[in-house]
């Protein structure tokens, strides 16, 4: 700090002291206060007292267990003018750093508006990668090591070479009838490995095309569960699925109460 910052090396010491200090929001809150670390100095005494009016804001709301008051944080932009914050996980055994992240900056919203126009902020980030790899760890734990949870009714597939153009249209087909579909990206996957893939996540359906199904306008309907499988034009494609029980996205919960009543 003294060789980059230019700061005298008594003021780099002094910042050292503070960097290393890290706790329970109200304990950080005593020891500054009644360390005097701050002597008079203004700027930091109201800053002071916003995160005392913060902390009993949390407090009320029992937030503030969730907090930690940690004077080493820092963020790598520079139009932060007052508090920074950012968010970690705690639970579980996936490390990937903060999640989210921010803090206020009086003078960055300025820059884009009229002169002399102020307008302070206060926003956040969100790590929506990190956040998602949190979420399927938690729930491989859940389903014992893998994601079983199906997000999709009808997996394409294809068995021989240069079928992607098919498994596309045909997922087009099916996406036009706004049943959930997927295809994979791969020029020529195996089919084996396709089968595997949809049974570990438990999809009900695949829809396979081979080349002579291609030729012919024709493709595979595979129920995975009842262990059948039947050639279908691909104009009939989606009434086949429909007939197997496969609903339009959107219209689970009319088939839900419909079953319900027919049932009752």
């Amino acid at each position: 700090m003294v060789d980059e910052k230019g700061l005298q090396g008594e003021v780099a010491d002094r910042i050292g002291e503070f960097v290393v200090l890290k706790g329970k929001p109200w304990d950080m809150y005593k020891l500054l206060m009644d360390g005097e670390k701050f002597g008079n100095h203004k700027g930091a005494m109201d800053a002071m007292e916003d995160l005392r009016i913060c902390f009993e804001y949390l407090e009320a709301m029992d937030k503030l267990k969730f907090i930690s008051f940690d004077l080493s944080l820092a963020r790598g932009l520079d139009y932060y003018t007052g508090v920074i914050y950012e968010a970690v996980c705690m639970n579980g055994n996936t490390q990937v750093g903060s999640i989210g992240g921010g803090g206020r900056y009086d003078n960055l919203v300025s820059m884009f508006q009229e002169a002399g126009k102020a307008t302070p902020c206060v926003g956040v980030s969100v790590g929506i990668e990190r956040v998602f790899t949190l979420m399927e760890e938690r729930l491989r734990q859940e389903q014992g090591g893998s994601i079983k949870q199906p997000n999709v009714a009808v997996l394409v597939a294809s068995a021989g070479e240069n079928l992607l153009l098919d498994r596309m249209k045909l997922t087009k087909v099916l996406w036009d009838a706004n049943i959930s579909a997927e295809f994979s990206q791969q020029e020529n996957p195996k089919l084996k490995f396709e089968i595997a893939n949809a049974l570990d996540r438990q999809i009900p359906f695949m829809v396979i095309s081979g080349e002579e199904e291609a030729k012919e306008g024709k493709c595979k309907v595979k129920d995975l569960k009842a262990r059948t499988e039947e050639t279908v034009d691909v104009s009939d494609l989606v009434k086949t699925l429909r007939e197997k029980g496969v609903v339009p996205v959107g219209c689970e919960f009319a088939m839900e109460l419909l079953n319900g009543e027919q049932s009752s």
